[in-house]
């Protein structure tokens, strides 16, 4: 579950004690953390220079990346290690509650918290005091979470653009000085070929839904299968029974089923609004009511059921129609496929297949002390997008071809 209801959300500041990430660098804290944890074996950083020549003209800088995996923030530790400087990293509040190890780690490596259920000021005031005093680069992911799709860009938040421009004109107004954004691309590259270990994990989740023998065929079409029958499952759970249509229709079909279920019990109107908003109304409402209205503990159950099919919702839109199809489909897609089905099964991937990580920085982008222009989007969100999206689709070439 995404939103904490343990307790109420108190913000969490970022350590700002430069012996701690210090020491986690020198003895390689994260290298074998994101191996155990994650996979991750190996990394590349390209484009770094670019990075290193807005560190030394002094600029407020804010990092941008795609998010597709866990392990975003942690890789980012590995051209701030060759740059030689520590960072700042917005995370949501609820990483906090993961444990007292991780919440006591992540905080010292600059992680400052962001309540997404609800308005945050002193998490968008740390924000802009950072870029503004350009003590460190600070890591925001403007899509806002994590859905194991590396190829697509989903929404981004405008949130991180007006973050930027009120720390630009702050920054132009006290110092004389901008503040830049780089946007960075992050690919996850299988380091051999899958077909071992995606055999093995698809054997293990047709066992679990009692497919005592392999139907044998294709890795691609197992795949598939695969999440058709979980698909169904989750249609007899909320529908009653499986639906007629293709997997997308069906797919898209139910999550406006979740949505308008949850809505219409929570007394909610959705409007025109797009899913992820949708799914954080759902989010802000339930923590609302949950911290204010003081509910008996039939309603507790029926609000942890709310998060429970927005997570499901917002879940479902992480398999995109894209992504399995034939002639575009890659080694890293089938992995990113299966390992986000184990999570949506057992809350847990296997991590068994070892992956290279390439983090590639674009070239800076000053950010206009000016207000957004009202009435249209963003000019530097979009011109963010377009730059992500570019070096994302580049990328994604690099992985095997299936």
């Amino acid at each position: 579950m995404t939103v904490i209801l343990d307790r109420p959300y108190q913000f969490v500041p970022p350590c700002r004690n430069n012996l701690w990430p210090a020491f986690i660098q020198q003895f390689r804290i994260v290298d074998r953390y994101l191996r155990k944890k994650e996979g991750v074996v190996s990394y590349e950083c390209r484009n770094l220079d670019v990075f290193r020549e807005s560190l030394a003209r002094g600029d407020g800088i804010l990092l941008a990346p795609n998010h597709c995996r866990y392990a975003d923030p942690l890789v980012l530790g590995w051209p701030a290690r060759h740059a030689k400087t520590p960072v700042y990293a917005m995370a949501s509040w609820h990483l906090f509650n993961d444990g007292w190890l991780d919440a006591f780690a992540i905080r010292r490596m600059g992680a400052f918290s962001i309540f997404r259920e609800g308005s945050d000021r002193k998490a968008l005031d740390t924000a802009i005091e950072i870029l503004t005093e350009a003590e460190r680069p600070l890591i925001v992911f403007p899509e806002g979470t994590t859905n194991r799709t590396n190829d697509v860009l989903k929404p981004l938040l405008d949130g991180v653009t007006f973050m930027a421009r009120a720390a630009a004109r702050r920054r132009e107004k006290h110092y004389g000085s901008q503040v830049v954004m780089h946007p960075i691309a992050i690919k996850y590259l299988c380091k051999q070929k899958i077909d071992s270990w995606a055999n093995e994990q698809l054997s293990v989740i047709e066992s679990h839904l009692g497919w005592t023998k392999s139907l044998g065929g294709s890795i691609l079409g197992r795949t598939i299968r695969v999440a058709e029958a979980l698909l169904a499952l989750r249609e007899v759970q909320y529908l009653g029974s499986t639906r007629a249509g293709n997997l997308s229709e069906r797919r898209d079909g139910l999550i406006q089923h979740l949505l308008k279920d949850t809505e219409s019990r929570l007394k909610m109107s959705s409007g025109d609004e797009d899913l992820r908003t949708r799914v954080r109304a759902i989010r802000t409402k339930v923590s609302s009511i949950w911290f204010s209205e003081n509910p008996d503990e039939q309603e507790k159950v029926r609000l942890k059921n709310d998060i429970v099919a927005a997570d499901l919702a917002q879940e479902l839109v992480s398999y995109p129609n894209c992504y399995l199809e034939s002639d575009d489909v890659t080694d890293s897609r089938i992995v990113e496929t299966i390992q986000r089905m184990q999570e949506s099964l057992w809350g847990k991937a296997d991590v068994g297949i070892d992956l290279h990580v390439v983090i590639e920085f674009d070239s800076a982008i000053p950010v206009p002390a000016a207000k957004a222009p009202r009435g249209v989007e963003d000019p530097l969100l979009c011109e963010l997008r377009e730059r992500l999206s570019t070096m994302i689709a580049r990328l994604s070439k690099e992985a095997r071809p299936l």
